[in-house]
């Protein structure tokens, strides 16, 4: 499946957003730089795309010239060589402003030692998005009052996440007290589990860089999220179909009050125009348990460039392109994430997306996920822990032992 002489072929997230702007990031490239190359896009969805560029090893054999890589594989792909390593063409010709445009946590994890593997093409960290016409009626404020004896406020503690998710569940009206996303692809519900972990003061390492989920925070955590995720009086019911994208959408299409969710899915309600719930949302940090802080999850996507590539040189030139300033926000203005503290801060992006500006904050939050050549083995396990304390009735400390025992073999 090598590249056809004058195509260049991008391996994509299947996203509308990040679609729609390599096309025209290509588009205006071809414009400014004069290559003839035409673009191939290979869009895929999270399972495929790590597939056939890391595990089938798409980009060491030259399958793709670049391609969209999350945080969670980078370190896999780098141990196997499949990434082109960057520096000696940054050292060339830096992107603008590289690295001071960059916020520190969205460089570290594509470097390791000297080397820098991967661009930052899009964040957003996990955050609690809900909405906020919903909060502030005060009819709703009222009957909430007289049915609990408390006021209606954004929920800082799981307990009342969970009371006012009942409390606005009304299927007759498609609406739902919450959406999670809890399809099996290895990423949603693991990524749940850690936040649910991390807001009980949980860790998911132990002391020595092994990861140990055998513990307290991990069986409250784990009993609560099978509990809420099963509870129809308070969750949408497609929850178990959903990926984080179709969550978001339901979410930008008025079904629920409130989603943990990225980022990106809350800016996509006021930049999509199919959104009915433009102007109406919020975001704030995450709820944790009393007396424990919140969490975030930063995981995010790189831009790569395949070792196997034959454009290499092309291939650069169009990402410091494609990271300038203008294109950045045109990424966030299309749905995506800018990954710029210039886009973060800029006036008219936070006039469109008002809460955009809160980037900062839900980064001083986030944890990153543990860096281990085999995560994604060790994340199936815990996909398919989370899975089965969803869908069975086994006991929840057993089948953290068993998932336990099962990274025990492989994390070393």
């Amino acid at each position: 499946m090598h590249n056809q002489i004058n195509t260049f072929k991008i391996a994509v997230r299947k996203f509308a957003p990040f679609e729609a702007a390599m096309q025209d990031f290509w588009t205006k490239y071809c414009k400014f730089s004069g290559c003839k190359l035409e673009l191939e896009m290979v869009v895929m969805d999270l399972h495929e795309l790590y597939e056939n560029t890391i595990t089938k090893k798409g980009l060491a054999n030259g399958d793709f010239d670049i391609a969209h890589i999350s945080t969670d594989w980078v370190l896999e792909g780098y141990s196997n060589q499949d990434f082109e390593v960057l520096n000696p063409y940054i050292n060339k010709n830096k992107p603008q402003d590289f690295p001071k445009g960059w916020s520190k946590s969205l460089l570290t994890l594509q470097r390791f030692g000297w080397e820098v593997v991967g661009l930052p093409f899009h964040d957003g960290p996990e955050c609690f998005i809900y909405r906020k016409d919903l909060f502030e009626s005060e009819t709703e404020k009222a009957n909430y009052q007289s049915t609990y004896g408390k006021a209606l406020e954004v929920p800082k503690t799981w307990e009342d996440f969970y009371q006012i998710a009942q409390f606005f569940n009304r299927p007759a009206d498609n609406l739902y007290g919450s959406i999670f996303a809890c399809y099996p692809d290895g990423h949603n519900t693991v990524f749940d589990f850690c936040l649910q972990l991390w807001t009980r003061g949980g860790s998911l390492v132990d002391a020595n860089g092994l990861i140990q989920i055998n513990n307290q925070a991990a069986i409250d955590g784990l009993n609560f999220y099978r509990t809420i995720v099963n509870d129809r009086t308070a969750v949408h019911p497609k929850s178990n179909e959903f990926e984080s994208v179709a969550a978001g959408i339901a979410f930008s299409q008025g079904e629920a009050a409130m989603m943990i969710n990225w980022f990106g899915f809350a800016t996509m309600c006021e930049v999509d125009e199919n959104s009915k719930v433009k102007g109406k949302i919020d975001v704030e940090l995450l709820p944790s348990v009393e007396g424990k802080n919140s969490a975030s999850l930063n995981v995010y996507w790189l831009y790569t460039i395949a070792k196997g590539s034959k454009n290499k040189e092309i291939a650069y030139d169009f990402l410091r392109f494609a990271l300038a300033e203008e294109q950045d926000k045109q990424l966030t203005l299309e749905g995506g994430i800018g990954c710029r503290i210039s886009t973060w801060n800029d006036e008219e992006i936070n006039q469109i997306i008002p809460y955009y500006h809160k980037l900062a904050q839900l980064h001083e939050v986030a944890n990153m996920l543990p860096q281990k050549k085999n995560w994604a083995a060790i994340a199936a396990i815990i996909d398919e822990m989370v899975l089965n304390a969803i869908n069975t009735d086994a006991l929840t400390e057993q089948l953290i032992e068993k998932a336990q025992n099962r990274i025990n073999e492989i994390d070393k």
